[in-house]
């Protein structure tokens, strides 16, 4: 990087850090510091909602994974609208009316403070565990750039946000969120602009998306119910939609986002403009790493992205089978080359022959360097047995190195490092928050002054980052991050939001059913994803049937407790 990006780089973050820090001035008491005074209006709590979604993940690997895998990954997030539509007419005036600082606070009141415990330790430990995945991915990028050891760059990257959030708290965090998503929007637009006008002369967007069509990367929808496959139209529907569902409804690290809001009224109005937005959203970022598909389609791509690994292979006593398997990538490259132009004059002539030819050499070809890539993946691994081979993380990153003007490449470093600290951020308040208020006060002490528990919830913020950045050390072995973030919440979310579901509208079962019944669909829900019996995403719906079922049956069938009305 230059001294350019360097300064943009600087700039856009402590621009942002401390516009947060200087307008959260003034909180000085446990609902300012956890729920930024109930003050916000409803554009602020929707921008906030999306801004603790969109992590550095999704800005490091969402690009990486249109690249390889194309567009279908958009159908995760088809859920989505449904799900804000349910929170906003469902979930948000209860917890309003409620005036509750966490979302499990309601769960003693219908059940008992067992279920309510349970509930809280289950998040703490999914949310926890997830805090660690988007501290390591953005620690990447200081790795890559600059060389560091990823270990002391977790570290550097979990402390900075770990300053700035017990600093700050809530409102610290909601009025940066502004920020970062304005700048995340502007950086990402440009550089799927830019990536087009790197194309070949007479090589438009359009020509672009054919290209990429033809190499099987503009798989948008896929129609087929197929519950092994992770990603299509029904899983995106009914998965998507109960992750979402109990990501938005459930997880603190959401709710007390639109807990934020003035009103029910301006946190609904939040809800449902996320609802619109994020697909689109999702969709510019996954066809942004497409796009930078068809780039190397026209231009040398390296045969693996990670260079720290590949520069290793070169010294190593592997580096003779490494060069033989970069002189056969070359080879398949300047075929790809080839194909890729006759397949731009078939479009001219709109011979469809000579485009479903040159489209099966892509296609070919894409799989042949597929194949180079996995055994330069097993040469890497056989030289350092702890490398990073998840290559998906590391494509955009060295695009952006590799070919953008200096200046963007700043301010998109500073896009991926600003969107970490706002989900950072946003987790460890969460969890401060639930450990202080569903764990401590209820719990522990539960008859100190305000003063008190403010500060207890600083320490608690102070543990909790100890623990992720602990997390994020062995993050590297996890796959895809976009994946892995997702499929962690898929393995606790279902069993949450059932557990809600049944508190919402199941009034017949009582707390102690409901409780076993959570037990228990979370060792069965374990146990299907380490089986493999079904896609990831499916495990939100199990988890949640499952409670239910589980529940309903448990209440028919258990004692009833003396002096219940359950």
């Amino acid at each position: 990087m230059s001294v350019l990006d360097w300064s943009v780089l600087v700039l856009a973050l402590a621009g942002i850090i401390i516009y947060g820090l200087i307008r959260s001035r003034g909180s000085r008491s446990m609902d300012d510091y956890l729920l930024a005074g109930q003050s916000l209006p409803w554009y602020h709590v929707g921008l906030s909602v999306m801004a603790t979604q969109a992590s550095a993940v999704t800005f490091l690997s969402a690009p990486g994974q249109g690249f390889s895998d194309g567009m279908r990954f958009v159908q995760f997030y088809f859920g989505l609208p449904l799900a804000m539509v349910v929170l906003s007419i469902t979930f948000v005036p209860i917890f309003h009316k409620l005036k509750i600082y966490t979302a499990y606070e309601y769960l003693e009141s219908r059940f008992d403070s067992r279920v309510r415990t349970l509930t809280a330790g289950l998040f703490l430990l999914q949310r926890g565990l997830s805090t660690g995945l988007s501290i390591y991915a953005p620690a990447i990028i200081l790795s890559t750039i600059l060389g560091w050891n990823i270990y002391w760059t977790n570290l550097l990257m979990g402390g900075i946000v770990l300053v700035y959030t017990v600093t700050g708290g809530t409102k610290a965090i909601s009025y940066t969120h502004l920020q970062q998503m304005a700048v995340v929007t502007f950086a990402m637009a440009l550089a799927g602009f830019l990536t087009v006008k790197m194309l070949p002369e007479g090589v438009g967007f359009v020509d672009a998306l054919h290209v990429a069509g033809e190499a099987g990367r503009m798989n948008l929808i896929d129609l087929k119910f197929d519950p092994n496959s992770r990603y299509n139209l029904w899983s995106g529907l009914i998965g998507g939609f109960f992750l979402q569902l109990s990501y938005f409804g459930t997880d603190q690290s959401q709710v007390g986002r639109y807990l934020t809001g003035e009103s029910i009224g301006q946190s609904r109005l939040g809800l449902l403009m996320n609802g619109l937005l994020k697909v689109p959203m999702q969709f510019l970022i996954l066809l942004v790493g497409v796009l930078v598909f068809v780039f190397y389609q026209y231009n040398p791509s390296p045969t693996f992205f990670n260079k720290q690994e590949t520069d290793r292979l070169k010294v190593s006593p592997y580096a003779s089978a490494y060069q033989l398997a970069e002189i056969k990538h070359q080879n398949l490259t300047t075929q790809r080359q080839r194909a890729v132009l006759d397949m731009q004059a078939a479009l001219k002539t709109d011979n469809e022959a000579e485009q479903n030819a040159a489209g099966s050499i892509l296609r070919e070809t894409d799989e042949a360097l597929k194949q180079v890539k996995s055994d330069v993946t097993k040469l890497i691994q056989k030289n350092n047995p702890s490398a990073d081979v998840n290559d998906v993380n590391y494509v955009f990153l060295r695009f952006v190195l590799d070919y953008l003007p200096h200046g963007l490449i700043g301010l998109l470093i500073a896009v991926i490092f600003s969107a970490s600290m706002g989900s950072i951020a946003s987790a460890y308040n969460s969890l401060a928050s639930t450990t202080v208020v569903d764990i401590y006060k209820r719990l522990i002490k539960d008859d100190s002054d305000d003063a008190h528990y403010l500060n207890v919830s600083r320490w608690a913020t102070v543990g909790w980052g100890v623990f992720c950045i602990v997390v994020a050390q062995f993050a590297n072995r996890l796959g895809s991050m976009i994946e892995a973030v997702n499929i962690l919440g898929s393995l606790f979310y279902g069993v949450i939001l059932g557990v809600f579901v049944v508190a919402f509208y199941v009034k017949s079962i009582g707390g102690r059913a409901t409780f076993w019944s959570a037990i228990i669909s979370e060792v069965l829900v374990v146990i299907s994803w380490y089986l493999d019996l079904t896609a990831f995403l499916w495990l939100n719906v199990i988890g949640c049937l499952l409670v239910v079922g589980i529940a309903w049956i448990l209440q028919k069938v258990m004692p009833r407790p003396v002096g219940t009305t359950h």
